[in-house]
């Protein structure tokens, strides 16, 4: 079984996440639970360094704030993991209100910590969650994302 750690960590948000209160269990716990699920050890413990990583940029980015009016110009290595389709729909995504400058940069940060070669739309949405999610003050931008997500998920089950 080749998992990667974004298979784990969307695991995690279908299985794990309680709707109500929008917490996770405590680390043991999802350890554990994971480890059930049939996921390589190696593989979760990436899961969660790439979790706690997205806590620590997320505290360091609040300590530089980005000005609302910045424009994102993307490096090579960047617009090679990230095609047009997913820098366009960030920019979608700033644009509506989605997303703000701080979150874009989170959210490329943990794009690119991924390990893979390149990221499609369908992934880069999931990343995009699990930012929103992880930021305080984002609740109603999180829920519009969970909702889009779910809703084209449940359309290619029809």
């Amino acid at each position: 079984m080749k998992e990667n750690v974004l298979d784990i960590l969307m695991y995690l948000f279908e299985h794990c996440l309680d709707s109500e209160t929008g917490t996770m269990p405590e680390q043991n716990s999802l350890r554990e639970h994971l480890d059930n699920a049939g996921f390589q050890n190696q593989d979760i413990k990436k899961a969660f360094n790439w979790l706690d990583e997205l806590s620590n940029a997320r505290e360091s980015a609040f300590s530089n704030p980005i000005s609302k009016r910045s424009l994102r110009v993307y490096c090579s290595q960047e617009i090679t993991k990230m095609d047009v389709e997913c820098r366009g729909f960030m920019i979608f995504l700033e644009q509506t209100g989605v997303l703000d400058p701080v979150a874009r940069e989170l959210v490329i940060d943990r794009a690119m910590a991924l390990e893979t070669q390149d990221i499609d739309l369908p992934q880069l949405k999931w990343v995009i969650l699990m930012v929103l999610f992880n930021q305080p003050g984002h609740e109603a931008a999180f829920a519009w994302m969970e909702d889009l997500i779910f809703d084209e998920f449940t359309d290619q089950l029809h």
